[in-house]
């Protein structure tokens, strides 16, 4: 994230406890993907406060922190959409899904190939991972989580996907050698907004008999 160690361990647990509220709140099992994205983000920042108090480097925290940054959220994000979303929106989903599946793939393989290395950078921190082809592959990701978002048919998630994309424009804008941390971080800090979809989201035991969930207008 940025700033300090201190910073990335109070915004995680702050997003961690959101997504504790998330998951309590959720009424199907299709929404629990989604309702969990702020717990991974939340711990996410976690293991980067831990990659500070390291000094950044090779260490445990770094290659931790790159695998939910890129391969992990690559795919947890569009599939959650996926799950949650109208099965109208579903098949446009997939091709997203399948984006961010080989988005994951390709910058897994670039983590596990090595060496990952953190460097703190002032008030940020650059992650340096040897990705091939990086601009592609930065591409299909964002591609795949923000557009996953922008194209779930909900209104709720359609805002988020906005914000996470403006975010992404500002930070690479701002600090391109450190855009993956800070966006992750703004990522993180954006999915509290999780917390109003889930708790408007309807319960369907009380749809009216013969309607899906799914069924029903967008939110």
């Amino acid at each position: 994230m940025c700033w300090s160690a201190t910073a990335d361990l109070v915004a995680g647990a702050g997003v961690a406890a959101v997504g504790v509220a998330c998951v309590t709140r959720v009424r199907s099992g299709r929404d629990l993907p989604l309702a969990a994205l702020p717990l991974l983000l939340g711990f996410h920042q976690i293991v980067e406060a831990a990659v500070w108090h390291s000094g950044g480097g090779r260490g445990p925290a770094t290659v931790l922190w790159a695998v939910i940054a890129l391969p992990l959220l690559a795919v947890w994000v569009p599939a959650g959409v996926w799950c949650a979303a109208p099965p109208a929106a579903r098949r446009r989903l997939t091709l997203l899904l399948a984006i961010g599946a080989v988005a994951a793939v390709a910058s897994a393989f670039a983590i596990a190939s090595g060496p990952v290395t953190a460097e703190i950078r002032g008030r940020t921190v650059g992650y340096a991972v040897d990705l091939p082809h990086p601009a592609v592959l930065v591409a299909g990701y964002l591609l795949a989580t923000v557009g996953s978002l922008l194209l779930s048919g909900d209104r709720r998630l359609l805002v988020l996907g906005m914000v996470t994309g403006a975010g992404a424009s500002a930070c690479f804008a701002l600090w391109r050698l450190e855009f993956v941390s800070t966006w992750c971080a703004f990522a993180a800090v954006s999915s509290v907004l999780l917390l109003g979809w889930v708790r408007r989201r309807p319960d369907p035991a009380r749809l009216p008999p013969g309607r899906s969930r799914s069924s029903g207008p967008a939110r």
